[in-house]
């Protein structure tokens, strides 16, 4: 399989309907069965299991040529791809304990996430959801949202607190099969942006998950940074901060593309020529410009197995944070430039630019990032509690 698995027929496709989708907040079905056909949702499983045996560096390249084209659609497919992408660098490493994991995927499971939660803006590390020992496996009781590839999961992953010692609380991730009693989905997607992703709500109650199924129990918090939660980070928030450079770098070239044809009342020639629109996209370029280096050198050093020992989770989080800042910068410029026309369905930018404003909120947000990145160039405990006075 080739590191260039999507044609450009393919992705062509893909932004023909990324409209119709946002339009109509209809899951991507058509999208998903050609990227299921190609191959590209075994991109990141080892050659040894069939699959592509993509690292994450080549991945989150694909994830942004994707984005460039149907940012939804590459967003919704990285919940499948991180988890398919951890258990492989996992194996890699000589931890078989999710090799299950990838014989699946190519069997043709697929799995999402389930770790976003009301009130816990420390996503993976905490949760408000219980996980409750019992014979053979845990009970899971709790809220999830943002489920990511609702109508096709065949394995949710999802994480938990054990709080039956208080003075040592654990935290479980485990998946949970679709099969399984005790949970229902609510069909709640009716959001800003990114809506062909379809991610509804999951509730738990006392949805039971056999140990065979258990990833991980680690302790709570910055504690609990093992190799397998440290990977969650790399994957999702490097596929993430990908994602939302390749769509504002479609939101620059559909800016430039329009304003050669874009006259003013004022001017004699095309609106390039002027002095303030040149400003604008100066500063759209000059936002995008160091998004790509800062997300490749970091993706590479995963890649290459680089040590950076503690300094790994506030690297991955820096370089998430400035691309997804960065690239509201530069679709707002857009929208901006583009005026009045930029509003309307038909410009192109009204979709995108709802859809990059929820790079801002996906993991780690902004107050979770400058604390642990602050805390960490301080060499100040990520668990150590504020205390005043």
């Amino acid at each position: 399989m080739s590191p260039t698995i999507l044609n450009d027929e393919m992705l062509a496709r893909f932004a023909r309907r990324a409209s119709d989708y946002d339009r109509e907040n209809r899951f991507f079905s058509e999208d998903f069965e050609e990227l299921r056909e190609c191959g590209y949702l075994r991109a990141a499983v080892p050659r040894d299991f069939g699959g592509g045996g993509l690292t994450l560096a080549e991945v989150v390249r694909q994830q942004r040529r994707l984005a460039y084209h149907a940012a939804p659609t590459a967003l919704a497919v990285n919940m499948h791809l991180y988890w398919t992408g951890i258990a492989a660098d996992l194996f890699r490493a000589g931890d078989t304990s999710l090799a299950w994991l990838l014989d699946a995927a190519m069997k043709g499971e697929i799995f999402a996430a389930g770790h976003a939660e009301s009130g816990n803006d420390i996503p993976v590390l905490l949760s408000t959801t219980r996980a409750e020992r019992v014979s053979g496996g845990y009970r899971f009781t709790g809220k999830k949202s943002f489920g990511s590839l609702t109508p096709v999961w065949t394995y949710l992953g999802i994480h938990g607190m054990d709080t039956s010692d208080p003075s040592a609380p654990k935290v479980v991730h485990a998946f949970m099969p679709r099969d399984t009693e005790g949970y229902r989905i609510d069909e709640t997607w009716d959001v800003l942006g990114m809506r062909a992703t379809r991610s509804d709500d999951t509730l738990l109650d006392g949805a039971f998950v056999p140990d065979r199924y258990v990833a991980r129990i680690v302790a709570a918090g910055a504690a609990g940074v093992d190799q397998f939660v440290l990977a969650i980070f790399a994957w999702a928030l490097l596929g993430f901060g990908n994602i939302y450079y390749g769509l504002a770098r479609r939101a620059l070239d559909l800016t430039v593309q329009s304003l050669h044809g874009k006259r003013s009342i004022a001017l004699s020639r095309p609106m390039i020529y002027h002095p303030e629109v040149q400003h604008r996209i100066a500063q759209m370029q000059l936002a995008l410009d160091p998004i790509e280096p800062h997300l490749e050198r970091i993706a590479q050093d995963w890649s290459s197995g680089v040590d950076h020992g503690p300094l790994w989770p506030a690297k991955i989080l820096s370089a998430k944070y400035n691309a997804v800042e960065n690239a509201w910068r530069a679709v707002d410029l857009a929208m901006e430039v583009a005026g009045g026309f930029g509003i309307f369905k038909r410009s192109g930018l009204e979709q995108i630019f709802r859809d990059a404003r929820l790079g801002r909120i996906h993991p780690g947000n902004s107050m979770f990032t400058h604390e642990l990145v602050g805390k960490t160039a301080l060499g100040i405990n990520p668990d150590e509690m504020p205390r005043w006075g």
